[in-house]
């Protein structure tokens, strides 16, 4: 083939191109909006032009410091405007921002700062202590910003620490912050769970974050000037990069140091919020509020959940208080969600248990996602369109992960194949919807029969008594393994194993009927997901 004239004498100048970065929604917000409030938290009301000078401040003073392109900063801190300023001002001197979940112990921490290679630290006080105990089991010994959160008033201090304003004051406003040399350069590290051995360092890119802020606008529909209420961690996959799309869209974030049913139920009334994240667990908080906290909402408010699919009663309940909840699906490795249910209209009118399977579907791929499928993993061919044939399910494109920190084998499995490898099982439906029904470390195989455990958790959760249900797999002699549930029950209701157990019967295939049904309080992570691997002991346990 010839060569493209079209490729002829037309080169990539600084005139007609730059590298993608999330950095410049801010910048333009505080220069088309310099007035336009972009952080409520408390008493504080923060405009964008102030918000852009803080972070270039905070760019300016990590300069200062010598931090520099490819330097980690790792911060440790809650839903407050530290955390955006974060989110900016970090990769404005070209560091790559390092958010530590807060609800971890200080190995796990420990870990994280020495294999990100922290060069500097910003703490919140509350977390001061914890912090303390992480660089006691540290090899690395960064220096440390000390934030002091107006609506925090706890005890929690650190000897030689420096205080986060008198730091920003040694910052320029007008810094020149730099633009990433590559659009690949890294933006942000977030570790895994690590369920099963080290958390991984998760890498992404400015590109990606870019790409992922304005498919969130896009796909959830934020019109301009949303408020956006900060009930998803914000250390969470960088808040499935929200902190970016408020800018995109000159939104207003109002922070949340605490995810309590009274402060939530005050800025949806008070604050005018049109948008929130978070999982089932806090739509339970949202519903299970008394009546005095309650406020009537003047609007419908958009909610986004990305965990386990809620229960047709929660969601019903949240239908009737003013809330469109939207399923949402996707991992650290994908910027946060990559997946949404897109809804039909269609679909509202339909009878209360089909519409609560349509929304239990985790649905298609974002806009910014080039490819999603669930594939057979040893020939990667799709599997049928069904709705029954399980493969794993496998992304592609610019919101998938640069790779694992430090990890190249670990990098080159995942992204084996030309596809992000995402460990969860699922089946597509015929309308091309994809439905997870579970990790393949989940998949419960009795008698040779594979159990999905998410199948039988959705029979549990259609029982009026069941709040939170959770099946893993029990050994057993005869069949291998068989479902062992374990149930919190809803306020109010009762209900003992005979019960639930032909309430199975009634809704799944014999075999599919957990042999054993513990009623429990469910062990959860530290960003709300359960803990399957501590139930999996014990159930071990309880086997014999």
């Amino acid at each position: 083939m010839g060569t493209n004239p079209y490729n002829t004498g037309l080169d990539r100048t600084p005139a007609n191109y730059q590298p993608l970065t999330p950095l410049t929604f801010l910048e333009r917000a505080a220069a088309v909006f310099p007035d336009h409030t972009a952080i409520l938290h408390g008493d504080l009301r923060r405009s964008y032009a102030a918000f852009y000078a803080r972070s270039r401040r905070l760019a300016s003073a990590l300069a200062q410091r010598g931090i520099g392109r490819g330097d980690t900063v790792s911060a440790l801190l809650a839903n407050t405007p530290a955390m955006l300023e974060c989110h900016y001002g970090v990769p404005m001197c070209g560091a790559v921002l390092h958010s530590i979940n807060t609800r971890l112990d200080a190995a796990i921490i420990a870990f994280q700062l020495d294999h990100a290679m922290a060069k500097i630290l910003i703490v919140d006080r509350e977390f001061a202590p914890l912090m303390q105990d992480a660089l006691a089991l540290a090899s690395v010994t960064p220096p440390v910003i000390l934030y002091d959160d107006p609506e925090y008033d706890g005890p929690g201090s650190m000897a030689g620490a420096e205080e986060y304003e008198a730091f920003l004051a040694t910052g320029d406003p007008d810094f020149a912050w730099l633009m990433p040399e590559d659009e690949w350069d890294a933006i942000s590290i977030n570790y895994t769970s690590g369920t099963t051995g080290d958390p991984k360092g998760v890498v992404s890119h400015h590109r990606g974050a870019y790409l992922l802020a304005q498919g969130n606008a896009l796909t959830t529909s934020m019109a301009k000037h949303s408020v956006y209420l900060w009930t998803l961690p914000m250390f969470h996959c960088n808040g499935w990069s929200f902190p970016w799309t408020l800018s995109a869209i000159i939104g207003t974030h109002v922070c949340l140091r605490q995810v309590r049913a009274e402060p939530i139920w005050r800025a949806l009334a008070e604050d005018g919020v049109t948008h929130l994240c978070g999982a089932p667990i806090v739509m339970s908080l949202i519903n299970s509020a008394d009546d005095s906290v309650k406020r009537p909402l003047d609007r419908r408010v958009q909610f986004f959940t990305a965990a386990a699919p809620p229960p047709e009663s929660l969601l019903a309940e949240m239908d009737a208080a003013g809330f469109d909840v939207t399923h949402l699906y996707g991992l650290t490795e994908t910027y946060g969600p990559a997946v949404v249910n897109e809804w039909h209209a269609d679909w509202s009118s339909l009878p209360g248990p089909q519409k609560a399977a349509l929304k239990a579907r985790q649905g298609v791929r974002y806009l910014p996602l080039e490819g999603l499928d669930v594939l057979d993993p040893d020939t990667m061919r799709p599997v049928p369109r069904d709705g029954v044939t399980m493969g794993e399910v496998m992304f592609r494109g610019n919101v998938v992960m640069k790779g694992y920190f430090r990890s190249p084998e670990a990098t080159q499995k995942a992204l084996a194949g030309g596809w992000f490898h995402s460990g969860d099982l699922g089946v597509v439906h015929p309308d091309g919807y994809i439905q997870l029904k579970d990790r393949s470390k989940d998949i419960i195989i009795s008698g040779g029969e594979n159990i999905s455990s998410i199948e039988v958790e959705e029979a549990l959760y259609r029982h009026p008594a069941v709040a939170v249900a959770a099946v893993v797999a029990m050994p057993h002699d005869k069949w291998g393994e068989t479902p062992c549930a374990f149930v919190q029950l809803s306020s109010g209701h009762d209900a003992d194993e005979a019960s639930l157990r032909a309430w199975c019967r009634d809704h799944l295939a014999p075999y599919k009927v957990p042999g054993r049904i513990v009623f429990a309080e469910i062990p959860r992570t530290s960003t709300g997901k359960i803990q399957k691997f501590v139930l999996r002991d014990q159930a071990r346990a309880l086997a014999g």
